[in-house]
């Protein structure tokens, strides 16, 4: 026999989501979008900041405090999964991640092209991560490009090791660097993050003053989290 299930939890969600969309729509003048904080960023972006990449100097510049924020939930997030995973193992739920260190490496086609592919996904990955304040790209978009530098390898030759160690080494020191950054920042010019070591000309590698050192940051931090949560999915190693 089937129970009835309460529907006051349906009621409460229709009712906040129409409160929700009439707000919204009650806001919005369609046809004749306020723009005036992105014509504004736009007018004074390079000039201030010395950033090609508009996108780098609102990331990094004027709403860091909120990119610092997204930099935390991917820690959290990184460590929530390691600890899931970590308790699975412990308890012996983890048996089928475990066979990965008896899987036999790869075949030799595909160990020969992870090998090839390593230092060229390293240098496109330091790329992205070095002219983000000139072009689209940036340390997020980089630091999963590294990552993946280090996971293809581990997908061929699963019993291969890595050092975790330097992994959480480098994130840590990535992290610290950001926001000893944003703290001189708030130091010298009176705000989070604020550009130093001048804007230089726009459109050249070394300008932006202290934007490419954020990215860098990113960048590492980024990559040796998602290496080694991709590692960690993939299978934990024998001790």
């Amino acid at each position: 026999m089937l129970t009835s299930r309460p529907r006051w939890p349906a009621l409460l969600f229709i009712l906040g989501l129409a409160l929700l969309l009439t707000a919204l729509l009650r806001d919005l003048h369609f046809g004749n979008a306020p723009m005036q904080v992105g014509q504004a960023i736009n007018g004074v972006a390079a000039h201030e900041t010395g950033a090609a990449n508009v996108v780098a100097s609102v990331l990094l510049a004027y709403r860091g405090l909120d990119t610092l924020g997204e930099l935390a939930i991917l820690f959290a997030a990184a460590t929530g999964a390691g600890l899931v995973l970590g308790i699975a193992f412990r308890n012996g739920n983890g048996e089928a991640q475990a066979k990965t260190n008896t899987e036999p490496p790869a075949g030799f086609i595909l160990r020969k092209g992870a090998d090839l592919m390593f230092p060229f996904l390293l240098i496109l990955g330091a790329y992205v991560i070095l002219h983000g304040h000139l072009t689209p790209g940036g340390g997020f978009q980089g630091g999963a490009i590294l990552a993946a530098a280090f996971f293809v390898p581990q997908l061929a030759r699963p019993s291969s090791p890595f050092n975790e160690r330097t992994a959480h080494w480098v994130e840590a020191l990535a992290g610290a660097s950001f926001v000893l950054i944003g703290i001189a920042g708030l130091a010298g010019a009176g705000w989070f993050l604020a550009p130093l070591l001048g804007t230089g000309s726009v459109g050249e590698l070394l300008s932006a003053g202290s934007i490419p050192l954020l990215q860098l940051a990113i960048g590492l931090k980024v990559g040796s989290e998602l290496a080694g949560l991709m590692i960690a999915l993939h299978g934990p190693k024998e001790t």
